[in-house]
């Protein structure tokens, strides 16, 4: 039987999608998942004809892979990629390249990609972002691992890679060990930013402004065809549009308002404490889920804790969803800036050397924050490749400021209403203390010298001081 060129092992849906993505570009995939009849039902109904093979244990998946062997994890983090390692590498020889496709943490890929380089074995830590579809038609992938593996790997993956619209596949080496699974973090931090950011803007519209889902699916349709053009915006207008099967309603409004997580943005923001950067928009979103799951708490709440009257306000309403456009558009690129500025910081922190350009030119397509804005992100930091902040770019710095009378107007309006506005609010706060010549953690200092003798810096001298702030005048 002729050898496969890679090894998928975990079948489920993105794996499925990936081996489908293989094959079509002419490369035969040697599938291994312990579930076997979940494993046959693939092959008889999306992959029979293919050159897609089952293998029903790790000597027969070397056995049916060329040299090196390329091997694909697709299974959950955690303790199944240990399993999965631990049954997969006794059978392999050196050389052989092991590829973590999943959501793992990034220290996890560090700790593995060193215990399998001790042994020979080439282990890449590589972020896939788009979903289903993307797997099938084309992902962004975030490789993270050495480069005599993506030497190998990379015309298979360009191959099955997403194309930008320069024809540029979305997949790079983006640097060592955990790299490549830490962009894949940042990434998914970003799209819970601009989801909770979404959110709050159509809660404004539909709750604040009384508009309906018809209305909405409009607005956001055309929204589409200008610089918030995104993936997020596209599928957001189809929502809208979307009918019950069960019942006469819209399917959005049937949905309980509980949004789940798996840990990637929690990640983003745990890791944003450690290394001291400040994403406060991503931060404001994993809040946002948290709040949402209190279901019960908030229904009863509601009965007893009441805000302001929330009476439409008596304006052009057309004005209003202009306004809400500029908050939206201002926000999003605060919350890019955050992202960006986290993986430099990151890249300084774990010695990965990430290169900015890189990141936004393969996540132009495939991934779930694809989005127009990603390609002034891209040339931004083409110019630029130090640049300490997206805001001070001379195009992102333009749009900001033109739009923030109506950014700070939105918010306004949504607080008078009592409608939350978390991310919005957080987008807007980090601009004006980005912004601010001086904040006042003076003050602050002077809390931490008076209860805990911590010392504070002076703007007059060098050096440290302390005060005894009870007896000195």
């Amino acid at each position: 039987m002729k050898k496969a060129q890679i090894g998928i092992v975990g079948l489920g849906v993105m794996g499925q999608s990936l081996s489908l993505n293989f094959e079509r570009n002419g490369y035969a995939v040697a599938g291994y998942d312990l579930d076997t009849a979940k494993v046959e039902k693939f092959l008889a109904k999306s992959a029979e004809g293919k050159a897609i093979f089952r293998v029903d244990s790790p000597t027969e998946l070397m056995a049916a892979l060329e040299k090196p062997r390329s091997i694909l994890l697709m299974v959950p983090a955690g303790k199944p990629v240990d399993s999965a390692i631990a049954g997969l590498k006794d059978s392999m020889d050196a050389g052989d390249i092991l590829i973590d496709g999943g959501n793992s943490y990034f220290l996890d890929t560090e700790r593995r990609s060193k215990a399998l380089a001790a042994e020979g074995l080439h282990f890449v830590g590589m972020g896939i972002s788009g979903g289903e579809e993307g797997a099938l038609w084309g992902p962004s992938m975030m490789f993270g691992g050495p480069k005599e593996a993506w030497d190998t790997l990379k015309p298979m993956l360009e191959a099955i890679a997403a194309k930008a619209d320069d024809g540029a596949p979305c997949v790079t080496l983006l640097g060592p060990h955990g790299s490549g699974h830490y962009v894949k973090m940042v990434h998914n931090g970003i799209e819970y930013a601009d989801m909770q950011l979404i959110a709050e803007i159509y809660d404004f519209l539909h709750r604040g402004l009384g508009l309906n889902n018809s209305a909405l699916a409009k607005i956001f349709h055309d929204w589409n065809e200008g610089p918030l053009q995104s993936y997020l915006i596209e599928i957001t207008a189809r929502i809208f549009q979307k009918k019950d099967a069960k019942s006469a309603n819209d399917l959005v409004d049937m949905i309980v308002d509980e949004a789940e997580q798996k840990g990637t943005g929690k990640w983003t923001s745990q890791n944003a404490f450690d290394i001291g950067a400040a994403i406060p928009t991503i931060n404001a979103a994993v809040e946002s889920r948290i709040i949402s799951g209190l279901k019960e708490e908030r229904v009863a709440a509601s009965k007893v804790l009441h805000g302001p009257d929330q009476t439409k306000p008596d304006t052009d309403v057309d004005a209003l969803v202009q306004a809400a456009h500029d908050a939206l558009l201002a926000s999003k690129v605060a919350a890019y800036a955050q992202g960006m500025e986290m993986l430099q910081t990151a890249s300084l922190e774990y010695q990965y050397d990430l290169k900015i350009t890189e990141i936004a030119k393969i996540w132009r397509a495939g991934c779930i924050i694809r989005a127009r804005l990603l390609k002034d992100i891209m040339k931004s930091y083409q110019e630029k490749p130090q640049l300490a902040n997206l805001l001070l770019d001379s195009a992102f710095k333009k749009v900001v400021e033109s739009n923030q009378d109506n950014w700070r107007k939105i918010i306004k309006m949504a607080i008078d209403q009592g409608i939350p506005v978390l991310a919005l609010s957080s987008a807007l706060a980090y601009f004006d203390a980005y912004r601010s010549e001086r904040l006042p953690a003076n003050l602050t200092q002077a809390q931490r010298d008076f209860f805990g003798a911590h010392t504070y810096r002076r703007i007059d001298r060098e050096g440290s001081f302390h005060t005894d702030w009870v007896t000195e005048e």
